[in-house]
């Protein structure tokens, strides 16, 4: 008897184990969880959380500060050209990057040539390319290639691409994600931030962000530089404020959905809102309309009946930092910026009119894709379409304002115009000042006084993440072998020669 019983035991728990695994999965999924995500909310957050990055910068402002447009202050360390490593930046870059490729990777896996998939992964690759070209703009060499392939692809210790060939993989890679956007397809309607799924819309911003390619590789690769930008110049663009790729706030809600430059006063440092002598002076030497709106009188000069505009210098020594009282220098304008009032709120731009009017211009002055003559059409354009935004709204420039003008200028002067003006456009985009400046050179920025880790140089990029070091040491270790000098912020990427 007990033979019989005991084979029997056996089979039974045999049987009720196979049981449990045929059923593992259902047992074991809780009937509220989240087992399939709408890529319209995978596509949503990162336009909002990429946006609004760059607008506070925070936990700091540094790169706002390196291109004079904040002053910085001496509780941030980098600001006054201390080096630090950008892990935050680094890993916030690459979350992003992940997020926007669980649709291509996950969400709509094989739905590429179906109607109901092709053109959302479309619009989700030219989001990816506009993230890629950010992070490889400010750090050069990025693991690229062997990274965003999904989880059953995972490497953790990918090489560093070079920044030369990101940017040429890039650029093919848009081709086609243009090429594959159709009218009639399924849409995110109302999850894009940007055009609402509107295709027309969306063709239009990834030939502008194609344009941006081509005129950020001007010069890294001139003829590559010349091809794209000839290309991206024969197809529609953006053409007027209405096209622009903004995200909406909402003042009335959460200080996460406020405008990013409200959050330097909302959830950091007063220190942060303060702006540099070099944005102030240029705004008032040159009696530009958008200086109420963007810069607050200083405290002392008001109390005294005479309202003036004063910054602070950046990087500043201590000596010279304990010198500074704080009512004799002005903030961003707290009726603009720091005012959860303020209706309507800002829109938190990302790419727009202006932008674009800014590179047809400097494209018009190579000859590429228009002629020179055009190019002071284009730059007016561009500066109309800056001033008229919101918060500035400025619709009739006054006769006052004498920048608009070509008139008498050489090639390098006219140039010069357009990255001046392009600088005081981007305020409120501090990662896209810091590369644009770079590339081009433009305005002409006298480094601050304290020596830091650059010798008193103003940096030319964001160091990499310590973890990099950490734990994928030989490919860190080739990548920073192809800097100048080292991993460092005076190191250039590929296509800084200016």
């Amino acid at each position: 008897m007990k033979k019989i019983i005991k084979p029997l035991c056996i089979a039974l728990a045999l049987f009720m184990a196979q049981a449990c695994t045929d059923d593992f999965e259902k047992i074991n999924t809780p009937p509220t969880s989240v087992t399939s995500i709408d890529p319209g909310l995978v596509l949503s957050k990162v336009q909002r959380d990429a946006a609004f990055s760059e607008g506070f910068e925070y936990p700091n402002n540094q790169f706002g500060s390196w291109v004079q447009q904040w002053a910085g202050g001496v509780l941030i360390s980098s600001s006054r050209y201390i080096q630090q490593a950008d892990t935050d930046l680094w890993a916030s870059q690459y979350v992003y990057i992940r997020n926007i490729t669980q649709i291509r990777n996950q969400l709509l896996k094989g739905l590429e040539s179906d109607p109901r998939g092709r053109t959302k992964l479309a619009i989700a690759r030219i989001v990816e390319i506009a993230l890629w070209q950010r992070l490889t703009d400010l750090f050069g060499d990025v693991p690229y290639s062997q990274t965003a392939l999904g989880t059953e692809n995972v490497n953790n210790q990918p090489v560093f691409d070079t920044q030369e060939s990101i940017y040429k993989s890039l650029i093919t890679t848009l081709d086609a994600a243009i090429a594959q956007l159709n009218a009639s397809d399924a849409s995110y309607g109302t999850a894009d931030f940007y055009y609402k799924g509107d295709v027309t819309k969306w063709k239009k911003y990834g030939n502008s962000l194609k344009l941006r390619l081509g005129m950020r590789a001007r010069y890294g690769d001139p003829t590559l530089a010349q091809k794209t930008v000839t290309e991206a110049m024969g197809q529609p663009l953006l053409e007027s404020n209405a096209d622009n790729a903004a995200i909406p706030t909402y003042n009335d809600a959460t200080n996460a959905n406020v405008h990013p430059v409200l959050n330097h006063w909302l959830a950091g440092s007063p220190d942060l809102k303060y702006l540099a002598d070099t944005f102030v002076n240029q705004l008032v030497t040159t009696n530009d309309p958008r200086l109420p709106a963007l810069v607050q009188p200083t405290v002392n000069s008001v109390k005294a009946g005479k309202p003036a505009y004063k910054g602070i210098g950046v990087a500043l020594t201590d000596a010279l930092l304990k010198t500074i009282i704080k009512d004799d220098y002005s903030t961003a304008s707290q009726a603009t910026f720091f005012n959860k009032a303020y209706n309507p709120p800002i829109p938190c731009v990302q790419m727009t009119f202006a932008d674009v009017s800014f590179y047809k211009a400097e494209a018009a002055l190579e000859g590429w894709g228009a002629t020179s003559d055009q190019a002071e059409k284009f730059y007016q354009d561009g500066v109309k379409a800056a001033m008229s935004m919101a918060p500035y709204n400025v619709t009739t420039i006054p006769a006052t304002y004498g920048e608009l003008s070509f008139t008498g200028l050489t090639k390098e002067q006219k140039l010069e115009k357009i990255g001046t003006q392009k600088w005081i456009q981007l305020f409120g985009r501090s990662y896209e000042a810091f590369i644009e400046w770079r590339r081009m050179g433009y305005p002409k920025l006298t480094p601050g006084p304290n020596a830091g880790s650059t010798n008193g140089q103003i940096p030319r990029r964001a160091v990499y993440s310590t973890q990099e070091a950490l734990l994928n040491k030989p490919n860190y270790d080739a990548a920073v072998g192809r800097l100048p000098s080292g991993d460092t912020y005076l190191s250039k990427v590929w296509w800084d020669k200016r």
